[in-house]
């Protein structure tokens, strides 16, 4: 008698990367819709370009290696790097800027550490860290919400599909017309000239919590996050520690010293927390496994974004925690993995 043999794997997954990939770009679409509509059409041109540059990046490392790009674009990954780093650029960024963060994210960050399943780090903050650290003046063109009580100078399509290409605005405008501080930037120059955290609360710029349009932008974000909880694409244990890293170091330093120190609400819906907590930090290839290991890997994040946004030299510092904590990934998974019986902790064989 004769048996029907089958090679491993035996069991199909339950979900497949493209599959998850595709389900994380969906759930960045309100958020992104909600960033042109505040923001401009600046961020539809960046995304355009970090996509180009992630693709194409991509695929010339993968023919480098010898495999046939068309099966490894096939899994989105770079799609999603490129949207990432899309959200975490001003509006207003001359396309080789984004070109940059996107080679330095796909080659360097992915591919020179064996590409997908084998970065150490995550690849869209890399790239978004470099380029901050090589163009800080063209990372600063943050632009104002599209709200009639603010002046400001709005570019059209036209104007900003210019500027993209040649980094040139109209012969009559200059960058202090169309250009504002964040909300985060705002903040932590008045409280560093002494102003008490409701004297800056009046900037125009500043919303019901956090920055005006910003937090309507942080909303959708969150609607997606919660979306990709309940398909189980993430879990739960680092979108919980990033916030509550963030939140109750915040929240108490608040309580002491509300003129001093910016409320929760304000961190919560300022910058890119909630795109950290449920987008960035939950890369599953960077972050930690064991789910003590991400819980403890969250929590390091939040602290280390309020550790630089209270002291730091910049005002955010999402890219510069969830990079930090990536070098301590191996660290944490090596303390908080399961316990193989038999053997020593600490060791697998």
């Amino acid at each position: 008698m004769e048996f029907a043999r089958k090679e491993a794997p035996y069991l199909s997954p339950e979900a497949s990367v493209p599959a998850m990939m595709l389900q994380v770009l969906l759930a960045l679409v309100p958020a992104a819709l909600a960033h042109v509509w505040f923001f401009g059409p600046g961020f539809i041109f960046n995304l355009l370009i970090a996509t180009l540059f992630c693709v194409g990046g991509e695929a010339l490392m993968v023919r480098a290696r010898g495999k046939d790009p068309v099966i490894a674009l096939a899994d989105y990954s770079a799609l999603v790097t490129a949207a990432l780093l899309a959200f975490a650029l001003p509006s207003l960024t001359p396309w080789w800027v984004t070109a940059t963060g996107a080679l330095f994210a796909v080659v360097v960050a992915k591919h020179l550490y064996g590409g997908i399943g084998f970065n150490v780090f995550n690849p869209a903050m890399a790239g978004y860290v470099v380029i901050l650290v090589a163009y800080p003046m063209e990372m600063n063109l943050w632009v104002a919400p599209s709200m009639g009580d603010i002046d400001y100078v709005s570019l059209g399509i036209l104007q900003t599909v210019t500027y993209t290409l040649t980094g040139n605005l109209p012969a009559d405008l200059g960058f202090d017309a169309i250009s504002r501080a964040t909300p985060l930037d705002a903040m932590q120059s008045g409280l560093r000239n002494m102003q008490t955290y409701a004297e800056i609360r009046t900037n125009p710029m500043m919303g019901d919590f956090g920055g005006r349009g910003w937090e309507w932008i942080g909303n959708f974000i969150a609607i997606g996050g919660f979306w990709l909880l309940i398909r189980k694409i993430i879990r739960w244990q680092i979108p919980t520690g990033v916030l509550a890293g963030l939140l109750l170091p915040a929240g108490i330093m608040y309580f002491i010293d509300p003129g001093s120190n910016a409320s929760p609400g304000f961190h919560l819906f300022s910058g890119a927390t909630l795109l950290c907590a449920f987008f960035i930090a939950t890369d599953p290839v960077s972050a930690a496994t064991s789910a003590r290991g991400r819980l403890i890997y969250g929590i390091g994040i939040g602290l280390l974004i309020y550790i630089i946004r209270r002291w730091g030299a910049y005002a955010d510092g999402v890219a510069f925690a969830v990079l930090l904590m990536n070098m301590a990934v191996p660290a944490i998974d090596l303390v908080t993995r399961p316990h193989i019986v038999g053997h020593p902790r600490g060791r697998t064989r």
